[in-house]
Protein backbone atom coordinates (compact mmCIF):
# COMPACT_ATOMS: atom_id res chain seq x y z
CA UNK A 1 0.00 0.00 0.00
CA UNK A 2 1.82 3.20 -1.30
CA UNK A 3 1.26 6.11 1.13
CA UNK A 4 0.88 9.93 0.20
CA UNK A 5 0.81 13.06 2.20
CA UNK A 6 -1.39 15.34 0.66
CA UNK A 7 -0.89 18.69 2.34
CA UNK A 8 -4.41 20.93 1.48
CA UNK A 9 -5.99 23.48 3.57
CA UNK A 10 -9.38 23.09 1.72
CA UNK A 11 -11.29 20.21 3.09
CA UNK A 12 -13.64 20.16 0.76
CA UNK A 13 -10.76 19.16 -2.32
CA UNK A 14 -8.67 17.09 0.15
CA UNK A 15 -12.00 14.78 1.34
CA UNK A 16 -12.75 14.61 -2.73
CA UNK A 17 -8.82 13.43 -3.95
CA UNK A 18 -8.38 11.18 -0.26
CA UNK A 19 -12.02 9.21 -1.53
CA UNK A 20 -10.29 9.31 -5.15
CA UNK A 21 -7.15 7.69 -4.36
CA UNK A 22 -7.94 5.77 -2.01
CA UNK A 23 -10.30 3.99 -4.14
CA UNK A 24 -7.05 3.63 -6.90
CA UNK A 25 -5.28 1.59 -3.58
CA UNK A 26 -3.41 4.07 -2.33
CA UNK A 27 -3.16 5.48 1.52
CA UNK A 28 -3.82 9.05 1.90
CA UNK A 29 -2.23 11.10 5.20
CA UNK A 30 -3.61 14.80 5.41
CA UNK A 31 -2.06 17.76 6.28
CA UNK A 32 -3.94 21.66 6.50
CA UNK A 33 -0.59 23.11 7.00
CA UNK A 34 2.90 23.14 6.03
CA UNK A 35 4.04 21.62 9.99
CA UNK A 36 1.36 18.97 9.94
CA UNK A 37 2.86 18.19 6.28
CA UNK A 38 6.88 18.14 7.25
CA UNK A 39 5.35 15.97 10.57
CA UNK A 40 3.56 13.28 8.73
CA UNK A 41 6.45 12.88 6.04
CA UNK A 42 9.03 12.35 8.87
CA UNK A 43 6.87 9.78 10.77
CA UNK A 44 5.41 8.18 7.30
CA UNK A 45 8.33 8.45 4.77
CA UNK A 46 5.57 8.43 1.92
CA UNK A 47 6.08 6.96 -1.55
CA UNK A 48 4.84 10.65 -3.20
CA UNK A 49 3.95 14.26 -1.32
CA UNK A 50 1.48 16.52 -2.61
CA UNK A 51 1.32 20.16 -1.90
CA UNK A 52 -0.38 23.14 -2.26
CA UNK A 53 1.71 26.36 -2.09
CA UNK A 54 -0.50 28.19 -0.40
CA UNK A 55 -0.55 27.26 2.91
CA UNK A 56 -1.21 28.68 6.54
CA UNK A 57 2.46 28.83 8.74
CA UNK A 58 4.79 27.11 6.36
CA UNK A 59 4.45 27.12 2.79
CA UNK A 60 5.05 24.28 0.27
CA UNK A 61 8.12 26.16 -1.54
CA UNK A 62 9.42 25.59 2.52
CA UNK A 63 7.86 21.95 2.52
CA UNK A 64 9.75 20.79 -0.84
CA UNK A 65 12.99 22.78 0.86
CA UNK A 66 12.78 20.83 4.05
CA UNK A 67 12.11 17.36 2.19
CA UNK A 68 15.33 18.14 -0.19
CA UNK A 69 17.61 19.74 1.56
CA UNK A 70 17.14 18.66 5.42
CA UNK A 71 15.88 15.26 4.82
CA UNK A 72 17.91 14.75 2.12
CA UNK A 73 14.84 13.26 0.74
CA UNK A 74 14.47 12.47 -2.87
CA UNK A 75 10.62 11.39 -2.92
CA UNK A 76 8.57 13.04 -5.65
CA UNK A 77 6.50 16.24 -4.98
CA UNK A 78 3.54 17.48 -7.29
CA UNK A 79 2.72 21.03 -6.30
CA UNK A 80 -0.57 22.85 -6.66
CA UNK A 81 -0.96 26.20 -7.21
CA UNK A 82 -3.88 28.84 -7.94
CA UNK A 83 -1.77 31.80 -8.36
CA UNK A 84 -0.50 30.61 -11.80
CA UNK A 85 2.47 32.99 -11.19
CA UNK A 86 5.02 31.91 -12.84
CA UNK A 87 8.02 32.66 -10.80
CA UNK A 88 6.46 30.77 -7.83
CA UNK A 89 6.16 27.58 -10.06
CA UNK A 90 9.75 27.86 -11.23
CA UNK A 91 10.93 28.47 -8.03
CA UNK A 92 9.38 24.70 -6.65
CA UNK A 93 10.57 23.79 -9.49
CA UNK A 94 13.95 25.06 -8.53
CA UNK A 95 13.65 23.64 -5.00
CA UNK A 96 13.07 20.17 -6.38
CA UNK A 97 8.99 19.68 -6.98
CA UNK A 98 8.44 16.70 -9.90
CA UNK A 99 5.42 17.85 -10.80
CA UNK A 100 2.90 21.10 -10.97
CA UNK A 101 -0.31 21.49 -11.61
CA UNK A 102 -2.51 24.68 -11.64
CA UNK A 103 -5.61 25.19 -9.38
CA UNK A 104 -8.78 24.24 -9.97
CA UNK A 105 -7.49 20.75 -11.48
CA UNK A 106 -9.24 17.19 -12.15
CA UNK A 107 -8.85 14.61 -9.70
CA UNK A 108 -8.65 12.19 -12.62
CA UNK A 109 -5.58 13.89 -14.28
CA UNK A 110 -4.32 14.30 -10.81
CA UNK A 111 -5.11 10.72 -10.56
CA UNK A 112 -3.51 9.77 -13.66
CA UNK A 113 -0.05 12.15 -12.84
CA UNK A 114 0.23 9.70 -9.59
CA UNK A 115 0.07 6.57 -10.91
CA UNK A 116 2.56 7.39 -13.85
CA UNK A 117 5.29 8.42 -10.69
CA UNK A 118 4.56 5.77 -8.74
CA UNK A 119 4.65 2.96 -11.39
Amino acid sequence: MKKIVLAEDNSMLSMLLKFRLEKEGYTLLIAENGKETIELIEEHNPELILTDIMMPYISGLEVISHVRNKLNNQTPIIVFSASGQEEIVLKAFKLGATDFMSKPFSPNELVNRVKKILR
